[in-house]
């Protein structure tokens, strides 16, 4: 009996440790910059909690473009735990609209994430 016991709460505890898996959870997927002067590199940095289980490690931060540059931290973000995903967008040259995506891959349960990031640049005054 103390074996069949056994097996059981080892079963329950194996399915447990399986299903433990992290989730990212970000303040906002977007942020609009609104009008910003041409020159200087427009910044945000997105806020994330992991609200799972399990450890993330972010593997990855794409921009749609070479003008948009990501930075994220390679460390794991333990469960409960919070990040940044700081984005900035070079200006120079770029006048007019935009609207750029940053495309983030992780183990988490929610795995792909696309953030984006909108405004309009105006022309620099002389």
């Amino acid at each position: 009996m103390k074996k069949l016991l056994f097996t059981f709460i080892a079963m329950i505890a194996f399915v447990a440790a399986t299903h433990a898996q992290g989730v990212l959870k970000f303040e906002t997927d977007s942020h609009d910059f609104g009008e910003v002067s041409e020159g200087p590199v427009a910044r945000y940095s997105f806020k994330v909690t992991n609200t799972g289980t399990a450890p993330v490690v972010i593997s990855s931060a794409r921009a749609s473009c070479g003008c948009t540059t990501p930075d994220w931290s390679k460390d794991p973000i333990m469960p409960g735990a919070s990040s940044e995903i700081k984005v900035g967008y070079n200006t120079q040259g770029r006048i007019g609209p935009f609207h750029k995506t940053i495309t983030v891959t992780s183990n988490a349960e929610n795995g792909t994430v696309v953030l984006s990031i909108d405004g309009k640049v105006k022309k620099k005054e002389q």
